[in-house]
Protein backbone atom coordinates (compact mmCIF):
# COMPACT_ATOMS: atom_id res chain seq x y z
CA UNK A 1 0.00 0.00 0.00
CA UNK A 2 1.15 3.51 -0.68
CA UNK A 3 3.01 2.72 -3.88
CA UNK A 4 2.03 2.74 -7.53
CA UNK A 5 3.66 2.06 -10.88
CA UNK A 6 6.22 4.41 -12.31
CA UNK A 7 5.05 6.25 -15.39
CA UNK A 8 8.22 6.86 -17.36
CA UNK A 9 8.71 6.31 -21.13
CA UNK A 10 11.58 3.88 -20.67
CA UNK A 11 9.49 1.56 -18.55
CA UNK A 12 6.53 1.53 -20.91
CA UNK A 13 8.62 1.20 -24.08
CA UNK A 14 11.21 -1.41 -23.13
CA UNK A 15 10.19 -3.32 -20.01
CA UNK A 16 7.80 -6.16 -19.47
CA UNK A 17 6.61 -6.32 -15.85
CA UNK A 18 6.52 -9.78 -14.32
CA UNK A 19 5.86 -9.51 -10.58
CA UNK A 20 6.63 -7.55 -7.43
CA UNK A 21 8.91 -8.81 -4.65
CA UNK A 22 9.88 -7.03 -1.40
CA UNK A 23 8.89 -3.60 -2.64
CA UNK A 24 10.72 -3.96 -5.97
CA UNK A 25 9.34 -4.98 -9.33
CA UNK A 26 10.92 -7.75 -11.34
CA UNK A 27 10.96 -6.73 -14.99
CA UNK A 28 12.44 -8.01 -18.24
CA UNK A 29 14.37 -6.13 -20.90
CA UNK A 30 16.19 -7.08 -24.08
CA UNK A 31 19.95 -6.96 -23.80
CA UNK A 32 20.30 -4.49 -26.66
CA UNK A 33 17.79 -2.13 -25.06
CA UNK A 34 19.61 -2.46 -21.76
CA UNK A 35 22.97 -1.76 -23.40
CA UNK A 36 21.53 1.34 -25.06
CA UNK A 37 20.12 2.63 -21.79
CA UNK A 38 23.42 2.03 -20.00
CA UNK A 39 25.57 3.45 -22.78
CA UNK A 40 27.75 0.34 -23.08
CA UNK A 41 28.66 -2.10 -25.85
CA UNK A 42 26.86 -5.43 -26.12
CA UNK A 43 28.70 -8.46 -27.42
CA UNK A 44 26.31 -11.33 -27.85
CA UNK A 45 22.63 -12.11 -28.46
CA UNK A 46 20.82 -8.78 -28.65
CA UNK A 47 17.34 -10.37 -28.51
CA UNK A 48 17.81 -12.26 -25.25
CA UNK A 49 15.87 -10.96 -22.26
CA UNK A 50 17.21 -10.46 -18.74
CA UNK A 51 14.98 -9.90 -15.75
CA UNK A 52 17.13 -9.91 -12.62
CA UNK A 53 20.65 -9.42 -11.31
CA UNK A 54 22.29 -12.42 -9.71
CA UNK A 55 25.64 -13.85 -8.61
CA UNK A 56 27.78 -15.70 -11.14
CA UNK A 57 27.25 -19.06 -9.49
CA UNK A 58 23.47 -18.73 -8.93
CA UNK A 59 22.61 -17.15 -12.28
CA UNK A 60 20.30 -18.75 -14.84
CA UNK A 61 19.52 -17.82 -18.44
CA UNK A 62 17.41 -14.81 -17.36
CA UNK A 63 20.07 -13.35 -15.06
CA UNK A 64 22.51 -10.47 -15.43
CA UNK A 65 25.79 -10.65 -13.50
CA UNK A 66 28.74 -8.45 -12.66
CA UNK A 67 32.42 -9.40 -12.84
CA UNK A 68 35.21 -7.19 -11.52
CA UNK A 69 37.69 -9.39 -9.65
CA UNK A 70 40.04 -11.84 -11.36
CA UNK A 71 39.96 -14.05 -8.25
CA UNK A 72 36.50 -15.16 -9.43
CA UNK A 73 37.53 -15.95 -12.99
CA UNK A 74 36.67 -19.64 -12.58
CA UNK A 75 33.11 -18.70 -11.57
CA UNK A 76 32.87 -16.44 -14.60
CA UNK A 77 33.90 -19.30 -16.88
CA UNK A 78 31.24 -21.58 -15.39
CA UNK A 79 28.34 -19.14 -15.19
CA UNK A 80 24.96 -19.86 -16.78
CA UNK A 81 23.94 -16.19 -16.86
CA UNK A 82 22.34 -14.54 -19.86
CA UNK A 83 24.96 -11.79 -19.75
CA UNK A 84 27.77 -10.39 -17.62
CA UNK A 85 28.87 -6.79 -17.10
CA UNK A 86 32.66 -6.60 -17.26
CA UNK A 87 35.66 -4.66 -18.52
CA UNK A 88 37.27 -5.08 -21.94
CA UNK A 89 40.27 -7.15 -20.69
CA UNK A 90 37.91 -9.74 -19.20
CA UNK A 91 35.84 -10.34 -22.33
CA UNK A 92 37.93 -13.37 -23.49
CA UNK A 93 37.08 -15.20 -20.26
CA UNK A 94 33.31 -14.68 -20.58
CA UNK A 95 31.33 -17.66 -22.03
CA UNK A 96 28.07 -15.70 -22.44
CA UNK A 97 26.96 -12.31 -23.74
CA UNK A 98 28.98 -9.40 -22.38
CA UNK A 99 28.08 -5.80 -21.58
CA UNK A 100 31.49 -4.12 -21.89
CA UNK A 101 32.00 -1.13 -19.62
CA UNK A 102 34.87 1.14 -18.61
CA UNK A 103 33.38 1.13 -15.09
CA UNK A 104 31.64 -2.23 -14.58
CA UNK A 105 30.61 -1.62 -10.98
CA UNK A 106 28.87 1.64 -11.81
CA UNK A 107 27.19 0.03 -14.81
CA UNK A 108 26.01 -2.81 -12.57
CA UNK A 109 24.50 -0.32 -10.12
CA UNK A 110 22.55 1.39 -12.90
CA UNK A 111 21.44 -1.93 -14.39
CA UNK A 112 20.19 -3.16 -11.03
CA UNK A 113 18.12 -0.01 -10.63
CA UNK A 114 16.58 -0.57 -14.05
CA UNK A 115 15.81 -4.24 -13.51
CA UNK A 116 14.63 -3.83 -9.92
CA UNK A 117 12.91 -0.43 -9.76
CA UNK A 118 11.17 0.60 -6.57
CA UNK A 119 7.45 1.01 -6.73
CA UNK A 120 6.46 4.64 -6.91
CA UNK A 121 4.49 6.31 -4.14
CA UNK A 122 0.70 6.44 -4.45
CA UNK A 123 -0.83 9.27 -2.47
CA UNK A 124 -2.97 8.76 0.60
CA UNK A 125 -2.75 7.76 4.24
CA UNK A 126 -3.31 4.60 6.24
CA UNK A 127 -6.39 4.67 8.48
CA UNK A 128 -4.18 4.32 11.57
CA UNK A 129 -1.96 7.29 10.68
CA UNK A 130 -2.26 10.40 12.86
CA UNK A 131 -1.91 13.70 11.00
CA UNK A 132 -2.35 16.85 13.07
CA UNK A 133 -4.24 19.89 11.92
CA UNK A 134 -2.08 22.64 10.50
CA UNK A 135 0.10 20.32 8.43
CA UNK A 136 0.71 20.55 4.70
CA UNK A 137 0.72 17.11 3.10
CA UNK A 138 0.90 16.91 -0.69
CA UNK A 139 -1.89 14.72 -2.11
CA UNK A 140 0.70 12.51 -3.84
CA UNK A 141 2.50 11.70 -0.54
CA UNK A 142 1.83 8.53 1.45
CA UNK A 143 1.50 8.44 5.25
CA UNK A 144 1.87 4.85 6.46
CA UNK A 145 0.38 2.78 9.24
CA UNK A 146 0.81 4.17 12.78
CA UNK A 147 2.81 7.13 11.46
CA UNK A 148 2.50 10.50 13.20
CA UNK A 149 2.76 13.90 11.50
CA UNK A 150 2.77 16.80 13.96
CA UNK A 151 1.51 20.35 13.63
CA UNK A 152 3.26 22.60 11.11
CA UNK A 153 5.01 19.80 9.22
CA UNK A 154 5.30 20.11 5.45
CA UNK A 155 5.43 16.95 3.35
CA UNK A 156 6.15 17.35 -0.36
CA UNK A 157 5.16 15.50 -3.51
CA UNK A 158 5.63 11.72 -3.63
CA UNK A 159 7.15 11.56 -0.16
CA UNK A 160 6.83 8.15 1.54
CA UNK A 161 6.41 8.22 5.32
CA UNK A 162 6.70 4.58 6.31
CA UNK A 163 4.96 2.73 9.13
CA UNK A 164 5.67 3.88 12.64
CA UNK A 165 7.55 6.99 11.56
CA UNK A 166 7.26 10.28 13.41
CA UNK A 167 7.51 13.64 11.64
CA UNK A 168 7.87 16.30 14.32
CA UNK A 169 6.39 19.77 14.38
CA UNK A 170 7.65 22.24 11.79
CA UNK A 171 9.60 19.55 9.89
CA UNK A 172 9.88 19.80 6.15
CA UNK A 173 10.37 16.91 3.73
CA UNK A 174 10.94 17.71 0.07
CA UNK A 175 9.81 15.71 -2.91
CA UNK A 176 10.55 12.02 -3.54
CA UNK A 177 12.11 11.41 -0.13
CA UNK A 178 11.48 8.17 1.75
CA UNK A 179 11.28 7.39 5.45
CA UNK A 180 11.30 3.60 5.23
CA UNK A 181 9.91 2.71 8.67
CA UNK A 182 10.17 3.83 12.33
CA UNK A 183 12.12 6.93 11.37
CA UNK A 184 12.00 9.84 13.81
CA UNK A 185 12.39 13.40 12.58
CA UNK A 186 12.51 15.67 15.61
CA UNK A 187 11.00 19.14 15.52
CA UNK A 188 12.29 21.52 12.86
CA UNK A 189 14.28 18.99 10.82
CA UNK A 190 14.70 19.81 7.12
CA UNK A 191 14.96 16.95 4.61
CA UNK A 192 15.90 17.63 0.99
CA UNK A 193 14.86 15.95 -2.23
CA UNK A 194 15.26 12.21 -2.91
CA UNK A 195 16.55 11.53 0.59
CA UNK A 196 16.43 7.93 1.82
CA UNK A 197 16.29 7.28 5.57
CA UNK A 198 16.39 3.67 6.76
CA UNK A 199 14.50 2.15 9.72
CA UNK A 200 15.28 3.29 13.22
CA UNK A 201 17.17 6.45 12.29
CA UNK A 202 16.70 9.47 14.56
CA UNK A 203 17.32 12.89 13.04
CA UNK A 204 17.37 16.00 15.19
CA UNK A 205 17.54 14.70 18.76
CA UNK A 206 19.04 17.06 21.29
CA UNK A 207 22.80 17.28 21.09
CA UNK A 208 24.99 16.08 23.94
CA UNK A 209 25.68 19.40 25.63
CA UNK A 210 26.17 19.88 29.38
CA UNK A 211 27.81 22.39 31.72
CA UNK A 212 29.44 21.33 35.00
CA UNK A 213 27.97 22.63 38.26
CA UNK A 214 30.21 21.20 40.94
CA UNK A 215 29.79 17.46 40.64
CA UNK A 216 26.55 17.69 38.68
CA UNK A 217 25.81 18.23 34.99
CA UNK A 218 23.39 20.90 33.74
CA UNK A 219 21.86 20.21 30.35
CA UNK A 220 22.27 23.01 27.78
CA UNK A 221 19.23 23.52 25.53
CA UNK A 222 19.99 22.61 21.94
CA UNK A 223 18.25 25.31 19.90
CA UNK A 224 19.49 24.54 16.39
CA UNK A 225 18.17 21.96 13.97
CA UNK A 226 19.32 19.48 11.31
CA UNK A 227 19.40 19.99 7.57
CA UNK A 228 19.76 17.05 5.18
CA UNK A 229 20.63 18.02 1.60
CA UNK A 230 19.36 16.44 -1.60
CA UNK A 231 20.17 12.78 -2.35
CA UNK A 232 21.39 12.10 1.18
CA UNK A 233 21.07 8.54 2.53
CA UNK A 234 20.93 7.72 6.23
CA UNK A 235 21.39 4.13 7.42
CA UNK A 236 19.44 2.12 9.97
CA UNK A 237 19.71 3.27 13.61
CA UNK A 238 21.96 6.18 12.72
CA UNK A 239 21.51 9.36 14.76
CA UNK A 240 22.16 12.97 13.78
CA UNK A 241 22.00 15.46 16.67
CA UNK A 242 20.51 18.91 16.34
CA UNK A 243 22.83 21.89 16.74
CA UNK A 244 23.29 23.87 19.92
CA UNK A 245 22.55 27.21 18.22
CA UNK A 246 23.22 26.66 14.50
CA UNK A 247 22.08 23.66 12.47
CA UNK A 248 23.88 20.37 11.98
CA UNK A 249 24.41 20.04 8.21
CA UNK A 250 24.58 16.94 5.99
CA UNK A 251 25.31 18.20 2.46
CA UNK A 252 23.98 16.98 -0.88
CA UNK A 253 24.86 13.43 -1.86
CA UNK A 254 26.36 12.39 1.50
CA UNK A 255 25.89 8.70 2.40
CA UNK A 256 25.82 7.51 6.02
CA UNK A 257 25.77 3.80 6.84
CA UNK A 258 24.08 2.09 9.80
CA UNK A 259 24.82 2.82 13.46
CA UNK A 260 26.63 6.15 13.00
CA UNK A 261 26.58 9.00 15.50
CA UNK A 262 26.85 12.58 14.20
CA UNK A 263 27.29 15.08 17.03
CA UNK A 264 25.72 18.51 17.27
CA UNK A 265 26.86 21.26 14.90
CA UNK A 266 28.81 18.87 12.67
CA UNK A 267 29.03 19.57 8.95
CA UNK A 268 29.41 16.67 6.50
CA UNK A 269 30.42 17.75 2.99
CA UNK A 270 28.97 16.86 -0.38
CA UNK A 271 29.32 13.24 -1.55
CA UNK A 272 31.17 12.15 1.57
CA UNK A 273 30.52 8.51 2.50
CA UNK A 274 30.78 7.12 6.01
CA UNK A 275 30.70 3.43 6.97
CA UNK A 276 29.02 1.81 9.96
CA UNK A 277 29.84 2.37 13.63
CA UNK A 278 31.71 5.63 13.11
CA UNK A 279 31.32 8.46 15.57
CA UNK A 280 31.86 12.15 14.83
CA UNK A 281 32.10 14.43 17.85
CA UNK A 282 30.41 17.80 17.95
CA UNK A 283 31.36 20.77 15.76
CA UNK A 284 33.67 18.76 13.50
CA UNK A 285 33.59 19.75 9.84
CA UNK A 286 34.29 17.15 7.16
CA UNK A 287 34.89 18.25 3.56
CA UNK A 288 33.65 17.06 0.19
CA UNK A 289 34.27 13.64 -1.38
CA UNK A 290 35.75 12.08 1.75
CA UNK A 291 35.41 8.44 2.81
CA UNK A 292 35.23 7.40 6.45
CA UNK A 293 35.64 3.65 6.89
CA UNK A 294 34.01 1.58 9.62
CA UNK A 295 34.44 2.36 13.32
CA UNK A 296 36.38 5.59 12.78
CA UNK A 297 36.26 7.97 15.74
CA UNK A 298 36.77 11.72 15.44
CA UNK A 299 37.33 14.21 18.22
CA UNK A 300 35.31 17.41 18.32
CA UNK A 301 35.99 20.81 16.75
CA UNK A 302 38.18 19.36 13.98
CA UNK A 303 38.34 20.42 10.34
CA UNK A 304 38.84 17.71 7.71
CA UNK A 305 39.58 18.90 4.16
CA UNK A 306 38.23 17.65 0.85
CA UNK A 307 39.22 14.24 -0.56
CA UNK A 308 40.50 12.89 2.76
CA UNK A 309 40.10 9.13 3.34
CA UNK A 310 40.35 7.34 6.69
CA UNK A 311 40.74 3.58 6.92
CA UNK A 312 38.85 1.43 9.41
CA UNK A 313 39.13 2.13 13.16
CA UNK A 314 41.25 5.23 12.66
CA UNK A 315 41.25 7.56 15.67
CA UNK A 316 41.30 11.14 14.41
CA UNK A 317 42.38 13.64 17.08
CA UNK A 318 43.74 16.45 14.90
CA UNK A 319 42.51 18.39 11.90
CA UNK A 320 43.62 17.13 8.47
CA UNK A 321 43.85 19.54 5.56
CA UNK A 322 45.83 17.61 2.94
CA UNK A 323 44.00 15.14 0.65
CA UNK A 324 45.11 11.54 0.96
CA UNK A 325 44.67 8.30 2.89
CA UNK A 326 45.15 8.15 6.66
CA UNK A 327 45.27 5.20 9.08
CA UNK A 328 45.82 4.54 12.76
CA UNK A 329 44.19 1.21 13.55
CA UNK A 330 46.35 -1.83 14.40
CA UNK A 331 45.56 -4.78 12.11
CA UNK A 332 44.64 -8.09 13.71
CA UNK A 333 47.46 -10.56 14.32
CA UNK A 334 47.86 -13.94 16.03
CA UNK A 335 47.16 -13.68 19.77
CA UNK A 336 50.62 -14.86 20.82
CA UNK A 337 52.27 -12.21 18.65
CA UNK A 338 49.91 -9.55 20.00
CA UNK A 339 50.71 -10.46 23.63
CA UNK A 340 54.45 -10.21 22.93
CA UNK A 341 53.96 -6.83 21.28
CA UNK A 342 51.88 -5.55 24.21
CA UNK A 343 54.58 -6.69 26.62
CA UNK A 344 57.12 -4.67 24.64
CA UNK A 345 54.91 -1.58 24.66
CA UNK A 346 55.54 -1.25 28.41
CA UNK A 347 59.28 -0.95 27.78
CA UNK A 348 59.09 1.68 25.03
CA UNK A 349 59.73 4.62 27.37
CA UNK A 350 62.84 2.96 28.83
CA UNK A 351 64.10 2.02 25.39
CA UNK A 352 63.64 5.59 24.20
CA UNK A 353 65.66 6.95 27.14
CA UNK A 354 68.44 4.42 26.58
CA UNK A 355 68.56 5.31 22.88
CA UNK A 356 68.77 9.01 23.72
CA UNK A 357 71.64 8.36 26.19
CA UNK A 358 73.52 6.34 23.56
CA UNK A 359 73.07 9.10 20.98
CA UNK A 360 74.40 11.70 23.45
CA UNK A 361 77.44 9.52 24.24
CA UNK A 362 78.06 9.01 20.51
CA UNK A 363 77.92 12.75 19.93
CA UNK A 364 80.39 13.31 22.80
CA UNK A 365 82.84 10.76 21.37
CA UNK A 366 82.60 12.32 17.90
CA UNK A 367 83.19 15.79 19.36
CA UNK A 368 86.26 14.60 21.33
CA UNK A 369 87.72 12.91 18.26
CA UNK A 370 87.29 16.07 16.25
CA UNK A 371 89.15 18.11 18.93
CA UNK A 372 92.17 15.78 19.02
CA UNK A 373 95.23 17.12 17.08
CA UNK A 374 96.29 15.23 13.99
Amino acid sequence: MGRGDRNEPFYSDHLEIYTTVSGFRIVAIKLQDLANCLGVELRGDSERYVQRVETLERADDTSLCFFGDRRYQAKLGATSAAAVILAEPDVPFCPVAALVSANPYLTYARAARLLHPELAVAGGRHPSAVVAQGTQVDPSAWIGAMAVVETGAQIGPRVFVGPGSIVGSECRIDEDSRLVARVTLCAGTRVGKRVLIQPGAVIGREGFGFAKDGERWVRIPQLGGVQLGDDVEIGANTTVDRGALEDTLIADGAKLDNLIQIGHNCQIGENTAMAACSGISGSTKIGRNCTIAGAVGMAGHLTIGDDVHFTGMAMVTRSVSEPGHYSSGIPAMPSAQWRRSVARFRHLEGLARRLKDLEEKRDQIIAELQREPE
